[in-house]
């Protein structure tokens, strides 16, 4: 194989991984929102815990490491619908780079 194909298919791979880790941090960053007095990071752990909660009222420790009171029912809603919409997102510009490599 010719140095240059080499040295250009290295680089081409390189600069697919790091598109990939900067879309993951970009997504990432849009997964953070505020709510209730507190900053939350919509995720599967947030989900899960929301899940849990017996009550319709919670306190529950933000990203800051501050007890906030939340309405569990609002909570989920809010968290369900940032999830979705950015993982969408993400996974449509994933597969935006995928194709250009």
């Amino acid at each position: 194989m010719d140095t240059d194909k080499l040295a250009e298919r290295i680089r081409a791979r390189f600069d697919h991984n790091q598109a990939k880790r900067v879309l993951r941090e970009k997504y990432n960053a849009k997964m953070q929102f505020a709510h209730a007095g507190g900053m939350w990071h919509a995720g599967p752990e947030l989900l899960n815990t929301l899940h849990v909660c017996p009550d319709e009222e919670a306190v529950l420790e933000d990203t800051h490491g501050n007890p906030v009171k939340i309405n569990v029912h609002d909570m989920i809603f809010l968290v369900e619908q940032r999830w979705q919409e950015q993982m969408n997102a993400w996974h449509a510009e994933y597969e935006s780079i995928k194709r250009q490599r």
